[in-house]
């Protein structure tokens, strides 16, 4: 018998997230071994009408190809992928993989080869900006080992936070669009946090399950000179593979000058990838009430209550800043008091304290009032 919350969440990514239309063109690649919901999106795709595609998806035979690749072979890899992916209307990514690590052992020059020559082109330029696309991760042991519950309860957990009511959520997040359209002064206040920043006239985008699952966000992106003082994230952070800690920026004038972490050498050479990466290209504010602590999956941590995401790296065009690079590294502070507290103010009026709205027409973003 199915389990009717796979159904649903099914008929959510089809007809909510991509919105599948008659004669379109879906691609479903599922990293990982999981296959009923792999199988119920293939048959919802079907009901409605379009043509499904698959691509499966194996992180251990990635790393062995990641590790002895060519730039060469990442050329004609990315070639392959890219003509498939401008066929496509729709894209769905289905994230199972049972160690999250499997790439950290891959040397840093093949990852920022794959980065700059693959996934750049074939996702950043083509999928992002040409698809209906919703990513997401599916529950496993190794997702409930990283959230530091029973398998059972990561599973009650996830279906909350996916199969949530997001039409109510984006009726929500009006207000706070409408605000962030409006304001020109950012300033982010917290421990080891003081950080000023210009989102006039960049736009904001609401997030609301049709690119994410879960979501849960409003995002911008700051003028791209406009960064100065400090920020210290508080929630650990995997890139390519590796667990970063303890981050912390310091900007003059839009650039990270100095960086800082529990692996401070490969941050920087991450940062030093090209140079759009010491420069911001997204700030975000996350609201998902059903998701309250980081376990080092960026789709869950980057909608955290009560918290906001400041990334280095390439912006999106809908909120652009004009900031182009091979990377986009969503980073998360937690400003709820159980992490230290912190506060928010757009033109020197505070919105936000503590992870809770406190203008009267954000309140709806609150978690009482989104569950």
């Amino acid at each position: 018998m199915k389990d009717p919350r796979i159904v649903k969440l099914a008929q959510n990514l089809v007809g909510y997230s991509v919105d599948v239309q008659p004669g379109e063109n879906v691609l479903v690649e599922m990293i990982g071994s999981e296959r009923d919901l792999l199988n119920a999106i293939i048959e919802e795709v079907g009901r409605k009408g379009g043509n499904v595609f698959v691509q499966l998806t194996d992180r251990t035979v990635q790393r062995a190809m990641l590790k002895n690749a060519t730039r060469k072979q990442m050329e004609i890899w990315a070639d392959i992928d890219l003509n498939r992916m401008k066929q496509m209307h729709c894209y769905i990514g289905i994230r199972a993989g049972e160690n999250v690590n499997d790439l950290s052992d891959v040397p840093e020059d093949k990852m920022k080869l794959y980065n700059s020559v693959y996934s750049h082109p074939v996702h950043s330029e083509q999928r992002v900006k040409h698809t209906k696309w919703v990513v997401l991760r599916y529950p496993n042991a190794s997702m409930a080992q990283l959230a530091n519950t029973s398998t059972e309860a990561f599973e009650d957990f996830y279906f909350d936070v996916c199969n949530l009511d997001y039409a109510k959520m984006d009726r929500a997040q009006d207000a706070l669009a409408d605000l962030m359209n409006r304001t020109d002064k950012v300033r982010i206040t917290g421990p080891g946090t003081d950080l000023t920043f210009s989102i006039k006239g960049i736009g904001a985008v609401k997030c609301s399950g049709q690119c994410n699952i879960p979501d849960g966000e409003v995002y911008t992106a700051p003028v791209r000179d406009s960064v100065n003082g400090t920020i210290s994230y508080n929630t650990a952070t995997l890139y390519n593979g590796v667990t970063f800690e303890n981050v912390k920026f310091r900007f003059e004038n839009g650039k990270i000058v100095e960086a800082t972490s529990n692996n401070t050498e490969r941050i920087n050479e991450i940062l030093d990838s090209d140079e759009g990466a010491r420069h911001i290209g997204e700030f975000a504010i996350g609201f998902n009430p059903y998701i309250l602590h980081p376990m080092k999956d960026i789709l869950f941590d980057e909608k955290i209550a009560g918290s906001l995401h400041f990334t280095p790296g390439q912006a999106y065009e809908t909120a652009d800043n004009g900031n182009r690079s091979s990377i986009h590294w969503d980073l998360v502070l937690i400003q709820r008091p159980d992490y230290g507290g912190g506060e928010i103010y757009f033109d020197d009026v505070l919105i936000r304290k503590d992870g809770i709205f406190v203008l009267p027409e954000l309140e709806a973003l609150n978690p009482e009032n989104l569950k």
